[in-house]
């Protein structure tokens, strides 16, 4: 791409490209633990008030259900990589 000059100045249109920031240290096995909790609790909140009387729809319960059951697949596979990334 061409300069620009103006009054003597230089604007380039093209920088250099800035190296990539290292990647954040996070705890994946808390986050989706967090997670697969909120989706149980959600699941027993609906079954009591569904037991209570409530309206509940069937395809809250199944949302609820499968959330949890798909945590607990994240999770085994956050827990799996954690231990593959420790051994080397």
């Amino acid at each position: 791409m061409p300069d620009l000059r103006v009054e003597g100045v230089n604007v380039s249109l093209v920088s250099e490209r800035r190296p990539d920031p290292p990647p954040l240290e996070t705890n994946d096995v808390a986050i989706v633990a967090g997670g697969t909790a909120l989706w149980a609790l959600a699941l027993v909140v609906l079954l009591v008030l569904r037991v209570a009387g409530s309206d509940i729809h069937d395809w809250w319960l199944v949302m609820c259900g499968a959330g949890a059951l798909l945590g607990l697949l994240g999770l085994r596979f956050c827990v799996r990589r954690q231990r593959a990334i420790a051994a080397g």
